[in-house]
């Protein structure tokens, strides 16, 4: 038998440098991302124990977090397969299946199956648009226009949407009568359906990645306003922020076929042009041929 002794030490200094390495902007992303999964876990509890306010902006904090992993990744440089891959189970759990969970404790079970029903296909419904999110990701024919749009209501926009109700709740708008169960879940349903439809939504990624010289303190002072307004008034604010983003819906399908139209346009006077060359084209050809 070989002694132990006669095997040669391996340099652990080596054996480091072997090592793959991660950089560090590759995982900041991610943990920004897990910070948001961890929030929107937290949100379930909150639920379970009857704590709606602390639940609500649990779910708004994964939201914002979930706004800024991607553009974390994109400053940094440090966009990945996995962090894509993560964000999209994360923002599963954090805007398909936290709201449905948290809608049903509140006031779907009180409709028995309809509830959960409605649950289940919020929950569905949101995996369904995370799944045609990414598969569009890879489309090479879409133009550049369609940066500025989504197809139907992003997740995280619609887990905020499908909370409204408690919103008017808190606001004292909305009594919490178990009657108010049925129409509940139909509303659920409804908002479930314009995440896997194809209306077209403002997507807002563009929105601020070039900043005039001469706005930017403003764009400070409004940015700080909205901050501290939505801590010291947080269901006035989401009330009104899902109103107004209800109502942004048929003014982003005018733009989007404003845009669509353009290009239609475009592209059939460059087709005519194409003709036009192509007809000069025969009309030389049939010069030389009557020449010769």
């Amino acid at each position: 038998m070989k002694d132990f002794q006669d095997i040669p030490e391996t340099d652990s200094a080596e054996l480091s440098r072997q090592r793959p390495r991660v950089p560090m902007r590759v995982i900041l992303p991610n943990l920004v991302t897990l910070m948001a999964l961890c929030s929107g876990l937290t949100a379930i509890r909150m639920a379970f124990e009857g704590r709606w306010e602390f639940a609500v902006g649990a779910v708004l904090l994964a939201a914002v977090l979930d706004a800024l992993d991607g553009r974390v990744a994109r400053l940094l440089k440090g966009t990945s397969k996995f962090g894509a891959e993560l964000d999209s189970l994360a923002d599963f759990v954090n805007f398909g299946v936290t709201p449905a969970l948290i809608l049903y404790i509140w006031i779907l079970k009180e409709t028995g199956s309809l509830g959960w029903v409605a649950a289940l296909v919020f929950a569905i419904s949101a995996a369904l648009r995370l799944a045609r999110f990414n598969v569009a990701l890879d489309d090479p024919n879409k133009p550049a226009w369609a940066a500025n749009f989504f197809t139907g209501v992003p997740a995280p926009a619609g887990a905020l949407l499908v909370l409204m109700p408690l919103y008017w709740e808190f606001l004292g708008f909305l009594p919490h009568w178990s009657e108010l169960a049925v129409p509940i879940s139909f509303f659920v349903i409804g908002v479930a359906f314009l995440l896997i439809s194809t209306l077209p939504t403002f997507s807002g990624k563009k929105v601020g990645t070039r900043i005039r010289r001469d706005l930017v303190l403003p764009l400070f002072v409004i940015a700080v306003l909205i901050v501290a307004l939505t801590v010291s008034y947080p269901f006035p604010m989401l009330a009104f922020a899902t109103a107004v983003y209800l109502l942004s819906i048929p003014f982003a399908w005018r733009s989007h076929r404003a845009y669509a139209r353009q290009e239609k346009t475009l592209s059939s006077e460059d087709l005519d042009d194409d003709g036009e060359d192509a007809d000069l084209d025969d009309l030389s050809e049939k010069d030389k041929s009557d020449a010769g």
